[in-house]
């Protein structure tokens, strides 16, 4: 029976996407100024966090620089910054800063994950580089059984958690949910689905998502588990 290790291990070897294969490994090689002294991951990334997670968090993909580099989704990058910060003072972390695979960070309760596991180029992944790792992200749900709450960060990864609950024939929410900010949707099959904006700089230096914007996000998805 295969378990989330060994479906992380088989996620780390893809070789799927031309396209991603060639654009991390390059960036891997290039690496940026400030990292010169790092050995860059340049491989697909991993989810990672509690196997009994009632809480999953859905990103996007990689950052080339961050996540791309360190070998953990969300470490490394302004991004994780914000979110691990915010993940602690809701609880759902043991510490509020991500740097690095050995850094002692654990996750309570908390799961994450992303739409795409390698590092796209202008961070804007493909339609069919997305459908290549839906297998992923499919597979992944349907192990993590005690999910109750799933919060998306951003609109790909919204509407692409909608899309994997319809291929698990999961019964479809009428209306259909629509993507902004703290919105919250009970679905049909017992999930609490809380959408995000994306806390990337884009976002976060034009102030499209502020600080307390994201930590009310936490705030409700623990108010749910935790009632």
């Amino acid at each position: 029976m295969k378990t989330l290790q060994i479906l992380q291990q088989e996620i780390v070897q893809c070789r799927k996407c031309t396209r991603l294969v060639s654009h991390r490994e390059n960036i891997a090689r290039r690496k940026r100024r400030q990292y010169m002294d790092w050995t860059y991951w340049g491989r697909p990334v991993p989810s990672f966090g509690d196997p009994e997670a009632r809480l999953l968090i859905i990103g996007l993909a990689p950052a080339a620089h961050g996540g791309n580099r360190t070998g953990r989704i969300f470490t490394g990058d302004r991004s994780g910054d914000w979110l691990f910060q915010i993940l602690y003072e809701s609880g759902f972390a043991n510490q509020p800063t991500s740097t690095h695979c050995g850094d002692g960070l654990v996750l309570k309760d908390c799961y994450i994950t992303a739409i795409i596991h390698c590092a796209p180029p202008d961070n804007k992944p493909a339609r069919d580089e997305i459908l290549d790792c839906q297998s992923y992200l499919i597979e992944e749900i349907k192990m993590l059984r005690q999910v109750r709450v799933v919060v998306t960060l951003g609109r790909i990864a919204f509407d692409n958690y909608l899309e994997t609950c319809r291929l698990l024939g999961w019964p479809r929410p009428t209306p259909r949910p629509a993507f902004g900010h703290g919105k919250v949707y009970v679905l049909n099959h017992g999930v609490t689905l809380i959408s995000s904006y994306h806390p990337s700089q884009q976002n976060t230096l034009t102030g499209k998502l502020t600080r307390q914007m994201l930590h009310g996000v936490f705030i409700k998805a623990r108010s749910i588990l935790y009632q």
